[in-house]
């Protein structure tokens, strides 16, 4: 193969915060899962000239920064990227595209990047390259797959944990409902660094929550990680004017006896459920809203929209 036939490949997963979120970004703590039902691919390939297949600034910020930081001649060629996460819902569609982009330049370069180290720099391009308001566990999240448990105080760390720890759950979102992320964690910023009680206070409980969660998944303790859920969406509900209509899919699940949470700040949903029986109950009941679902943890499979 000459070197200019050479490919880069990369994934990355859709990912569905649990608990803690959205604490992230004010030294907090979040647990995480992700969502391989949906994901982000992208090509890499040596060629004259720098362009997104298709065209997207994402990508092309992205490309930019990899060339800035790591490679100068990747600025020379293409990336053809594809994804099949829903739009706009907070399950970390632009992040997924932003990893796996930089998944295929990393191979195509032979670039060695650590997980938290991809993650950083995924941060970075969002951030610093195109001024959008996000925090770290989304990128964490992705580059770790699976589920993690992400601590973002001083003496915080990253730590895989075991997917067979969770419960059913059922992961649902309305495309006619979805949200620009970066405007709620902008103002939430605003008023975090204006020292807003609320906010501050909020930040302290959901991190709290998050290693609440953490311990009760590694002990068994199923009711424990669902108040913890619960819990998580009740301090945001505190401090956040919220979209009725992400509350109407929170309010349906927990009328079925699940405990939910949002995912990200887009308005998608989980629900932690019982058994497979109730989950798929749940899955009814949020359906009826038009939503889409897909289900995860005990006994996941994938499920789309019901008529």
């Amino acid at each position: 193969m000459k070197a200019t036939d050479a490919v880069g490949r990369g994934v990355a997963s859709a990912r569905a915060a649990l608990a803690g979120n959205p604490s992230d970004g004010y030294g907090g703590a979040v647990i995480a899962v992700t969502l391989d039902a949906f994901g982000a691919r992208a090509t890499a390939r040596a060629a004259a000239g720098s362009a997104a297949r298709p065209d997207s600034e994402l990508v092309g910020a992205t490309i930019a920064r990899f060339a800035r930081d790591h490679r100068p001649e990747a600025v020379e060629g293409t990336v053809e990227w594809e994804t099949s996460v829903p739009r706009g819902v907070g399950l970390g569609g632009s992040s997924a595209i932003v990893i796996a982009t930089l998944r295929a330049l990393c191979e195509l370069h032979g670039v060695t990047l650590d997980r938290a180290q991809l993650a950083t720099l995924a941060l970075a391009v969002e951030r610093e390259e195109l001024g959008i308001a996000a925090g770290l566990q989304d990128r964490v999240a992705q580059s770790y797959g699976g589920l993690t448990f992400m601590d973002f105080g001083p003496d915080g760390g990253y730590e895989p944990l075991d997917t067979e720890l969770l419960p059913p759950l059922v992961v649902a979102w309305r495309e006619d409902a979805a949200a620009d992320s970066g405007i709620v964690h902008g103002d939430l910023g605003t008023r975090f660094d204006a020292g807003e009680e609320v906010v501050r206070h909020a930040m302290t409980r959901l991190a709290q929550l998050a290693r609440d969660a953490r311990s009760a998944l590694v002990r068994g303790d199923h009711a424990a990680f669902g108040a913890c859920v619960d819990a998580s969406f009740d301090v945001r509900r505190e401090m956040i004017d919220l979209d009725e209509r992400h509350v109407a899919m929170i309010e349906r699940a927990r009328a079925c006896g699940a405990s939910a949470n949002y995912t990200g700040s887009g308005g998608a949903i989980v629900a932690v459920c019982r058994d497979g029986s109730h989950r798929a109950d749940v899955t009814a009941a949020l359906r009826e809203l038009g939503c889409g679902t897909v289900a995860t943890g005990a006994s996941g499979g994938a499920a789309r929209p019901g008529a």
